[in-house]
């Protein structure tokens, strides 16, 4: 068994554990610094809008075209006078989005452009797209998000209970929100893409948490008749019991994604790909995370405020204090009863054995003749 799997097991048994939920408040304030740093990039640095949603005009030359990219930005910037993203085809053309203009200014752009290209003016390829269309991308995608939210709440309120419906509901927001955050300190552009790649990542994130939440529910059944574990060791047990399984799940998952934006988007130059492969890494990345150091402590933290909960956690905790003197007790009449076997001499039987005292009064250890 590999090293991995060996501790999958381990973990699973619970012969060894970390302690999630009782450091569950580093885990909080590590998630709030990273959503408020977030949240401070939406709101200083925005996202940086595609032409779907903002509307323009997008070009595309013949191929083989012997201008640079840098070149092809520089006059189309100077010709609109509005920011250019130009991206380079895999048969050599030259794809120029330039946002925020409108027919009039099209055609006249379009004049410049073939100019400063050395082209005719009826080999560039023109085609404007409006605001209108992106709007309703954008409304349709709100409008998904918050079905899905609340198809989510009610299934894992009947499923589970309305506090780990209310836990997974929290942990998907944090997702999201970091992922758009990070959307808009690394500036990528937001395309229809990238709305596809964020309504994917939710699926992805409820996964782990509901695996962890099945095993949580099936380990606390009855946990009011015991007084071992309280409900904050069994949800820690959970995360223990799954860990391995979230890892290996999430790794193999953004292996592929990794390929997409890395190699694909910054090797190869694929730069359609950065707008949805972003916000599936960073969004895998997130919903493991979430899992793991926020869902699941976020439930024991609302189930150990039941009255039924705390009354457990004060028997526990209170046979718990009554162990260390029941040890030592114990420990007391292991000691006395080695004395008296040693003030004791053995019995030595016909054979020059001991008589074992188990077996009756003079009668040898050894077999009956």
């Amino acid at each position: 068994m590999s090293k991995l799997g060996n501790l999958g097991a381990r973990l699973h048994r619970g012969e060894i554990s970390y302690d999630f939920v009782g450091k569950r408040k580093i885990w909080y304030g590590i998630s709030i610094l990273i959503t408020i740093t977030a949240i401070v990039g939406l709101a200083v640095r925005g996202l940086n809008m595609g032409i779907e949603f903002q509307g323009g005009a997008v070009f595309t030359t013949p191929t083989k075209m012997s201008t640079s990219v840098a070149q092809a930005e520089e006059f189309a910037q100077d010709a609109s006078g509005h920011q250019a993203i130009v991206q380079k085809l895999g048969n050599g053309s030259l794809r120029i989005q330039i946002a925020g203009i409108d027919t009039d200014q099209s055609d006249r752009i379009k004049q410049e452009l073939a100019e400063d290209l050395k082209l005719d003016p009826e080999k560039l390829a023109a085609d404007l797209v409006g605001p209108s269309w992106g709007e309703q991308i954008a409304n349709k995608a709100w409008e998904g998000l918050a079905i899905f939210m609340v198809l989510v709440t009610i299934y894992l309120a009947i499923a589970f209970e309305w506090r780990m419906a209310v836990a997974a509901l929290v942990a998907l927001i944090h997702d999201i929100t970091i992922t758009t955050g990070i959307y808009a300190l690394v500036g990528f552009e937001v395309t229809p893409g990238t709305v596809i790649g964020l309504l994917t990542i939710l699926g992805y994130s409820l996964y782990d948490t509901v695996v962890v939440f099945d095993s949580l529910k099936e380990q606390t059944k009855d946990i009011t008749k015991q007084t071992r574990f309280t409900y904050g060791d069994i949800a820690n047990r959970s995360i223990n019991g799954t860990l391995v399984r979230s890892i290996n799940t999430t790794v193999v998952a953004l292996l592929p994604v990794a390929g997409l934006l890395f190699i694909g988007g910054g090797f190869l130059g694929a730069g359609t790909l950065n707008d949805i492969s972003l916000s599936l890494f960073v969004g895998l990345a997130a919903g493991a995370y979430s899992s793991i150091f926020i869902a699941t402590p976020l439930v024991a933290d609302l189930k150990e405020r039941e009255p039924a909960m705390k009354a457990l956690t004060k028997r526990v905790l209170a046979k718990r204090a009554q162990s260390p003197a029941d040890e030592d007790l114990a420990d007391a009449r292991t000691l006395a009863v080695d004395d008296s076997d040693e003030a004791t001499p053995a019995v030595v039987g016909p054979r020059n054995q001991p008589v074992s005292r188990g077996r009756g009064r003079g009668r040898t250890s050894g077999k009956r003749r």
